[in-house]
């Protein structure tokens, strides 16, 4: 299975990182023997996926890394980098690959702190791979400072480093950084690709596939999520049965805190195992002791660990309630739909009692003014006002249409 075979409905993407690749490869062979390398090479050192959530931005950057890495003997016979199979693709798809390095938030911004190191590295020449590839999962949330150092680096690159930023859009990365980046723009997967992709690669049956797809209108991500794990279904049914349970204050402030107590467990579940692992691995490199006594001067890594995974935490409950407004979202949009009496189906079709319940139930302008509440929540949100407050907000809001 290629490495290309993930980037669902992208095929303007892959036909341009397949041609920068099979350049990239062109280059250091002619390096390696002596050549001159191709005057003209589709390859540069930097690049700035973008895209809409769940079109698919960090898996293009990482196929991409992973073909960068090929060695497979296929190549020499006209083969495109990026098989899949060879071990310079494989450990780059799953993260080992120990030229390929990966920065991603812990809290809601990049710190200088977590780039530079990775700065400095990008200056070396590739351990045991063909290029140096940096991953920069969440370029829209490097800070002023981080930002800075990402620039630098970008300006003056060493000569086999590939640095792969991916965000939203091009207006979330600092017009000088992107002045310097090929920009490659992803677009949301068609419904009828996802489900097509469900069924093939995670077996789901054909009719819960394309409900799935629809219901998340192309995100890969949440799709894959609602086809294959039953409390993902669970909890989005309960988030669009909120719309019915705001009748009165009671019920509104009820529903708020339900929905903020669900995202704090699901950050608790999700942090839990990783939060223990990442501990018992620094202790063991540390040296602590038989028993869990830790050496001398050792109390403030692990501050600094326990506050980076507080700042986990925190953005993983931010990010499942931003999932749940999501889901919001879509119902109140669909609501509009049929109270316009728009062509097509509604997404949520499984919900159409509920949707055709609220359409009568209320006017245009107040389904409006809902979609308008839920995105102030985000708003919110996104400034750090504390979630019960923000979802509370949003809830009276609901209600009083």
């Amino acid at each position: 299975m290629s490495v290309w075979d993930d980037l669902i409905g992208q095929d303007h993407v892959r036909a341009q990182l397949g041609a920068a690749a099979r350049d990239a490869d062109a280059l250091v062979t002619a390096e390696a023997q002596g050549a001159e390398p191709p005057e003209a090479s589709k390859m540069t050192h930097a690049w700035l996926f973008t895209g809409p959530p769940g079109a698919g931005r960090t898996t293009a950057a990482r196929a991409f890394a992973a073909a960068l890495q090929c060695v497979s003997p296929d190549r020499a016979l006209g083969g495109e980098p990026g098989c899949g199979f060879c071990e310079g693709c494989h450990t780059a798809m799953i993260g080992t690959h120990a030229d390929v390095t990966t920065i991603a938030a812990i809290g809601s911004q990049i710190l200088v702190e977590n780039m530079r190191d990775t700065v400095r590295m990008s200056y070396t020449s590739p351990a045991n791979g063909r290029w140096q590839v940096i991953l920069v999962q969440d370029a829209d949330r490097l800070n002023e400072k981080s930002a800075n150092a990402v620039l630098k680096a970008v300006e003056e690159p060493a000569s086999r480093t590939v640095w792969l930023l991916c965000a939203p859009s091009i207006e979330d990365v600092l017009p000088t950084i992107r002045s310097r980046c090929r920009a490659l723009t992803l677009r949301t997967p068609p419904v009828d690709a996802v489900a097509d992709m469900l069924v093939r690669r995670d077996g789901v049956e054909p009719e819960a596939a394309y409900a799935a797809a629809r219901a998340t209108q192309g995100h890969i991500g949440r799709a894959r999520r609602l086809a294959t794990d039953e409390r993902a279904r669970a909890r989005r049914a309960t988030v669009l049965k909120l719309p019915l349970r705001v009748a009165d204050v009671g019920a509104a402030l009820k529903a708020a805190q339900e929905l903020v107590d669900a995202a704090a467990e699901d950050a608790r579940q999700a942090s839990e195992e990783i939060d223990a692992k990442e501990t018992e691995e620094l202790k063991a490199a540390l040296g602590a002791a038989q028993g869990g006594r830790m050496p001398r001067g050792t109390a403030g890594v692990m501050k600094d660990l326990e506050a980076d995974q507080k700042r986990r935490k925190t953005r993983t409950q931010r990010d499942s309630l931003d999932l749940a407004l999501s889901d919001l979202t879509g119902f109140y949009r669909d609501v509009l739909a049929l109270q316009l009496g728009a062509r097509g189906g509604p997404a949520n079709e499984d919900m159409r009692d509920a949707l055709e319940r609220t359409a009568r139930d209320s006017a245009p302008e107040q389904t409006l003014r809902r979609i308008e509440a839920v995105f102030a929540c985000r708003d919110a949100l996104d400034r750090n006002v504390a979630p019960l407050l923000a979802v509370e907000a949003m809830t009276m809001a609901l209600r009083a249409g």
